[in-house]
């Protein structure tokens, strides 16, 4: 069911949003501000309810019962095998279940991502694909907070520029995706609005948070081993080291007008982001050794 506001077309106004991957750093944000709205909101995972596995088809079907559209996101990556394969079916069980709207996070120069977007597109859903560069919460909320905390963010990516992409602008363009008129169709490919290399991130964060935080340039082999010894899934190291040995080669460093299009604004700056994550105190290390 739809009705209007103002001259904004609001979709699922009785019928929940299902968002999948309710809990993440982008679907939190969209769940967070269809709430402030007064929007039904329903929370896609193994947790939720009715729950939501990707891995379990069974859950798919009631997941999507009474739900007016739905925010797809796929853990762990769309570049995983089998993830085009899975979000296609999903899709096309959606649409007949009458759930026409369907607004899917994908990443930017990622072929088998674009293989999930393709999947959408076909399944005859009224679409909208949002492809994002780099979060700038992969230094905050994600595996690379722990290296900051640390002092010391090593990864094997060279001089090549990436730019990144605020959470907060994501979220707003898959609202306004979700529930306004005029992204129907629509591919929104988002950046932030300056590329700076891992070493120059690292810097702006150092700079906000007062801490001394430095770059590490890593080969691939010392990247993997590093990874290993920490315990990370021996899957979860492969996506990480194709990500940074392939996509990062200089394909992504341009800027587009994704959010520009879609919101009619431009999109944050990484100092803006490492501003207020610093302001939050998520890179505050407090020192709880007893006195002496």
């Amino acid at each position: 069911m739809n009705y209007n506001a103002g001259n904004k077309t609001v979709v699922g106004a009785v019928k929940p949003i299902l968002i999948l991957g309710g809990t993440g750093k982008t679907g939190r944000r969209v769940a967070e501000r269809l709430t402030e709205r007064g929007l039904p909101v329903r929370i896609g995972s193994r947790s939720g309810e009715p729950s939501f596995d990707w891995e379990n088809r069974s859950t798919w079907e009631s997941s999507l019962q009474n739900v007016g559209a739905v925010y797809i996101t796929y853990y762990p990556d769309l570049a995983v095998p089998g993830a085009a394969a899975a979000i296609g079916a999903f899709a096309e069980l959606a649409v007949n279940n009458g759930i026409k709207r369907l607004v899917l996070l994908s990443g930017r120069g990622e072929e088998e991502a674009q293989l999930s977007e393709r999947a959408v597109q076909d399944s005859g859903a009224d679409w909208t694909i949002v492809r994002a560069s780099w979060f700038c919460q992969n230094f905050s909320e994600s595996f690379l907070l722990g290296s900051v905390l640390s002092g010391m963010v090593a990864l094997p990516a060279a001089d090549v520029a990436e730019p990144f992409i605020d959470a907060e602008d994501i979220a707003d363009v898959v609202v306004a995706s979700l529930t306004e008129d005029g992204h129907i169709g629509q591919l929104y490919e988002l950046t932030g609005p300056r590329a700076l290399t891992f070493a120059e991130a690292t810097e702006e964060i150092a700079k906000a948070s007062g801490r001394h935080v430095r770059y590490v340039q890593l080969s691939a082999e010392q990247f993997t081993s590093m990874l290993s010894q920490q315990g990370i899934p021996a899957e979860f190291i492969a996506l990480l080291t194709d990500l940074f040995t392939k996509v990062l080669d200089g394909r992504n460093s341009h800027l587009t007008d994704g959010v520009q299009r879609a919101l009619g604004r431009g999109p944050r700056d990484f100092a803006d982001y490492a501003r207020d994550a610093a302001a939050s105190g998520v890179w505050e290390v407090h020192d709880e050794r007893p006195l002496a």
